[in-house]
């Protein structure tokens, strides 16, 4: 029932003015202006700023995707091979499955150089401009390939090209993550790993028409235009803002994240989560340098950073990329002419994209480390199965290895397409986030590239033995992620902070403290002294206290 119209009148000037002295209070406690947060107020708010990130995102993914599918039905297509006869397969010149194989994979080799070139310039430039050289690397490359006329010239044009891509690819998922809200996280970069495989499909379809082989190369310059267009438009990610002293534009993309004004509670536990993770950075001596990815305590950066790095060597292990990059010659293996093996190919991605959708509405129910393990088990099995089809080899059993191939995209799709960037660039802290997503991204481009490599030569050595190879490699990451890899899901980035000093103070396992639904959250008084945090600040009681732990959660609201 309301009030009546005096009765409200009478209490508006008192509301107004509890507001207003909350809001002053703030304004002293941080030490920010109104102003100057004003001034730095982004033009979208709320799920437009989301939708926006996330498009940008997606299309710098989607770019990737298209970039490792374009070559996988051009390498063998009669004008590229007439242009670069070194990538043509014969019985008179056997080497040229390893030239074959070396100009797919030789993209991955400057993946890895990008990706480790973020090492040192990530936290200088900043996430917007780190992907935006990126872009702009990749454009040129781009450029650089559609201009081939020599294999060398090409050979260059896809090494610098994928120096674009390996910075792009190790600083996007940061980004992304750093400006998503926890309850959408996960769902929010999944839709990264779709995109991906939305590009591998585009790629196939493309490579299927009739369209010279130039045409299909130079069309990835739309996605990088876009990318190094839009990305100007976005807000700076508000951790990395903080982490360089500009926190009145931290809170004002903070409150736009939220779409609530700067003085609202779970706005102002946000942003003093983030102050307590810088607080933490700056409580020992250096600014986040190498070194500090190999040290323990309770930040935990070396075990985080060896988790991370060993989720994306996985990832790729797991023979994947024998699909994307081998495609159409895996289908002509399989008895399927040259066309028949290209539309096949363009199903295959087709459904890969489709089944993408699962992890989408399922990661944040199901978790991070269940859809691991359900795709890992899965893989191992499809993998089996095509190995005992291959040694069966007749015409039934190749029909039921095409069928099996579309299998083992779906429990990729479910367990690893997206879930590496996004367990990884959750994981780090803030400290080492950007260096951890170096590493961990040039891990993955390092194992992209052994197997590329690998696997022409494998399949012409020891035929389908190979599958038995990846079938007993999948199978050993069933235990590593049971046993190591902590639950990531329904926390913010520096919830986790507060996970792995707990586990360390407490002597229990990260896995297990990780399981838990008493942990404190960031930026309370709890949380700091779990830290090992002083701040100096005054807490009142939340409204949403931590269930079963020994003190109330508390923000930073001072009084």
């Amino acid at each position: 029932m309301s009030l009546p119209p005096t009765d409200q009148e009478k209490y508006w000037p008192s509301i107004a003015e509890k507001t207003d002295a909350v809001q002053e209070q703030i304004n002293q406690q941080f030490d920010l202006d109104p102003a100057d947060i004003a001034i730095h107020a982004p033009s979208l708010r709320g799920r437009k700023l989301t939708a926006a990130v996330a498009f940008v995102a997606g299309t710098g993914f989607t770019l990737l995707g298209y970039d490792q599918g374009v070559m996988s039905s051009l390498i063998t297509g009669n004008q590229f091979e007439a242009t670069f006869p070194e990538v043509v397969v014969e019985a008179s010149h056997p080497n040229h499955a390893t030239l074959q194989s070396f100009t797919i994979a030789i993209y991955e080799v400057g993946c890895l150089f990008g990706a480790l070139s973020n090492l040192w310039v990530g936290d200088k430039l900043g996430r917007r401009r780190t992907i935006a050289l990126g872009g702009s690397i990749m454009m040129i490359g781009a450029i650089l390939q559609t201009t081939a006329f020599s294999f060398a010239h090409l050979i260059f044009a896809r090494i610098f090209t994928g120096c674009g891509t390996g910075l792009i690819t190790s600083t996007v998922p940061t980004y992304h993550a750093e400006l998503s809200p926890s309850a959408k996280r996960g769902r929010m970069i999944m839709m990264e790993g779709t995109l991906i495989v939305a590009g591998v499909a585009i790629a196939f379809f493309v490579n299927w028409s009739s369209a010279q082989w130039r045409v299909p190369i130079s069309l990835q310059l739309v996605f990088e235009i876009i990318v190094v267009t839009c990305i100007g438009f976005l807000p700076e990610s508000p951790r990395w803002l903080v982490k360089h002293g500009r926190n009145a534009e931290a809170m004002a993309v903070i409150s736009a994240m939220e779409d609530k004004p700067s003085s609202d509670p779970e706005v102002q536990r946000t942003y003093y989560g983030i102050r307590e993770a810088v607080a933490v950075e700056t409580s020992t001596a250096g600014q986040g340098s190498l070194r500090e990815l190999i040290t323990g305590g309770r930040s935990q950066n070396f075990r985080r950073t060896v988790i991370a790095v060993v989720c994306q060597m996985m990832q790729q292990l797991t023979g994947i990329n024998l699909v994307t990059y081998y495609a159409t010659i895996l289908f002509q293996r399989l008895g399927l002419s040259d066309v028949n093996a290209r539309i096949t190919a363009a199903a295959n991605g087709t459904e890969y994209f489709l089944a993408s959708f699962i992890a989408y509405y399922a990661i944040d129910y199901v978790g991070r480390r269940q859809l691991m393990l359900i795709g890992a088990i899965g893989q191992s099995i499809v993998m089996l199965l095509l190995a005992i089809l291959g040694y069966i080899n007749n015409g039934p059993a190749q029909i039921v290895s095409v069928v099996l191939l579309f299998g083992f995209n779906t429990f990729f799709a479910i367990g690893w397409l997206g879930m590496a960037w996004l367990y990884c660039a959750e994981l780090a802290g803030l400290r080492t986030r950007a260096q951890a997503n170096a590493l961990s991204t040039a891990s993955n481009w390092t194992f992209n590239f052994v197997v590329v490599m690998v696997v022409g030569p494998s399949f012409n050595n020891i035929s389908w033995r190979t599958y038995i190879v990846f079938a007993a490699l999948n199978a050993a990451i069933v235990p590593v992620v049971y046993f190591f890899f902590p639950e990531t899901g329904g926390r913010s980035l520096e919830d986790l902070d507060v996970v792995f000093a707990l586990a360390h103070t407490t002597g229990e396992d990260p896995v297990k403290v990780s399981l838990r639904k008493d942990i404190p959250l960031a930026g309370s008084r709890e949380a700091d002294e779990i830290l090992g945090v002083s701040t100096g600040v005054q807490y009142h009681q939340a409204t949403k206290p931590s269930a079963s732990f020994s003190l109330s959660s508390e923000t930073r609201i001072p009084v």
